[in-house]
């Protein structure tokens, strides 16, 4: 009967390694992902990139995240911050400030994305404005289904009689 519950405790453990976490450019991969699906969870990674990754360090796209071992985790890592690829695959293709191609991941996509919005509601373009009024930029239907991110319902709000007792109360 012990053994029982040492088998069942084992087979929990292997589970538990098989998804256990691997942490790729600040960002926690589930190691029961193949290396093809799980570079996609990191941001500014799509699945050409992934593939094209696997096929220019020469490991199999099958290959489970946590079978990685510390050197290829590291040989990503780098090929992520600096990669070696087409113009057509990168991200950030003549990048608006220095005009230089390069790929952006995590947080500097994120930086960079909101700089674009910044921009464009500075110069006051059609997209800055629909981006400042919250209405769709890319020629979406504005007949009805853009309305959804605002507030669900309406809340009562205190009466004019009770905020200008309040507002008169604080003036004494």
């Amino acid at each position: 009967m012990a053994s029982g519950i040492k088998e069942k405790v084992k087979v929990q453990r292997e589970e538990f390694v098989e998804e256990a976490l691997v942490r790729i450019l600040a960002t926690d991969i589930p190691g029961n992902k193949s290396l093809y699906s799980g570079l996609t969870r990191i941001r500014g990674v799509s699945w050409a990139f992934s593939n094209a990754l696997c096929y220019k360090l020469g490991i199999p796209k099958v290959k489970k995240v946590s079978d990685l071992n510390a050197q290829e985790i590291e040989k990503i890592n780098l090929f992520l911050k600096n990669p070696k690829m087409p113009e057509w695959l990168l991200n950030r293709r003549k990048d608006y400030e220095t005009g230089v191609t390069k790929h952006l991941v995590t947080g500097e996509l994120d930086m960079a994305k909101e700089n674009d919005i910044r921009r464009l509601k500075k110069i006051k373009s059609y997209k800055g404005w629909r981006h400042a009024t919250g209405q769709p930029v890319r020629g979406q239907r504005t007949k009805s289904h853009f309305r959804s991110q605002g507030a669900v319902g309406v809340q009562k709000g205190k009466s004019a009689k009770a905020v200008a007792s309040e507002v008169a109360a604080k003036k004494k």
